[in-house]
C-alpha cells in the first residue's frame, strides 16, 4: 500500500510530498526544499525509511515548488518530469527565483513530460494525471484511486483556490478544471493540495466559498 509524506519547505509554506510503497519504491512530488536544512531532512527521511526516489513529478513549475528540483535529480540520478505546457515557466526559473528574492543558479530543466490520463507507477501502485490548468496552464494533479487521493499542487485549498494573477494563470480555465474533473471525484477523495492543510472533495464542494 502507498505511503504519504508531507513536508512543508521554504519561505511560501509549500507543501513537498513523498509517496512510496511497501518495496521502497518512492516518488518525490513538488520538492520545494531549496534551503540545505530543508534539503537535508528530506534525505534523512529517505535514508532512515529505506527509500528509493524513481522519479521527480512536478503539479506544476512554479518557483515555490521547483527549488529542490536539481539538488534531488543530482544526487539520486532521476528525471524530473512535468506537463509540457509548464516548459515555459520551467525555463523562466531564475526569472522567478530573482522575482522572490531566491537564488537559483541556473534554470531547472525537465527530463520527461507527462500528459492528460497518462499513468504513473509507484512500485505497485499507479497515479492517474489529471490535467488541471488554470493555476498554470501545465498544472497537474496525480490522483491515487486505490487510496482515493489526489495531489493537486495549487489548483485547489482548504476553503480556497489557486491564484490566477501569475504569469499563465486563468480564472475561468482553474473553475473548468475543478468542476469538470476534481468536483467528478467522490466526495471522500482526499485532496493534498500545494499549500495548507489537506481537505476532501466533500468539504471543499460544501462550503469552499468559490464553489458556491
Amino acid at each position: 500500500m502507498i505511503s504519504v509524506h508531507k513536508f512543508v519547505f521554504n519561505d511560501f509554506m509549500e507543501n513537498t510530498y513523498l509517496l512510496w510503497e511497501e518495496d521502497g519504491t518512492g516518488l518525490i512530488i513538488d520538492p520545494g526544499c531549496g534551503k540545505p536544512a530543508e534539503q537535508q531532512a528530506l534525505l534523512d527521511f529517505i535514508g532512515e525509511n529505506g527509500i528509493r526516489p524513481g522519479r521527480i513529478v512536478n503539479t506544476h513549475a512554479h518557483i515555490d515548488h521547483v527549488l529542490g528540483v536539481g539538488m534531488l535529480g543530482a544526487h539520486f540520478s532521476i528525471p524530473f518530469t512535468i506537463h509540457r505546457m509548464d516548459l515555459p515557466l520551467l525555463e523562466r526559473s531564475t526569472d522567478q527565483a530573482s522575482m522572490f528574492g531566491l537564488d537559483l543558479a541556473e534554470p531547472v530543466r525537465a527530463d520527461e513530460f507527462v500528459e492528460d490520463g497518462e499513468t504513473i507507477a509507484v512500485g505497485s501502485s499507479r497515479l492517474k494525471v489529471l490535467h488541471l490548468p488554470g493555476h498554470s496552464p501545465g498544472g497537474i494533479g496525480l490522483y491515487c484511486e486505490a487510496r482515493n487521493f489526489i495531489i493537486v499542487g495549487d489548483v485547489l485549498f482548504h476553503g480556497s483556490i489557486g491564484r490566477t494573477d501569475l504569469p499563465g494563470g486563468d480564472y475561468r480555465v482553474l473553475m473548468s478544471s475543478i468542476r469538470n474533473k476534481l468536483l467528478r471525484l467522490s466526495d471522500d477523495c482526499t485532496v493534498y493540495s500545494g499549500h495548507g492543510p489537506d481537505t476532501t472533495i466533500g468539504t471543499e464542494r460544501a462550503s469552499n466559498p468559490f464553489l458556491q
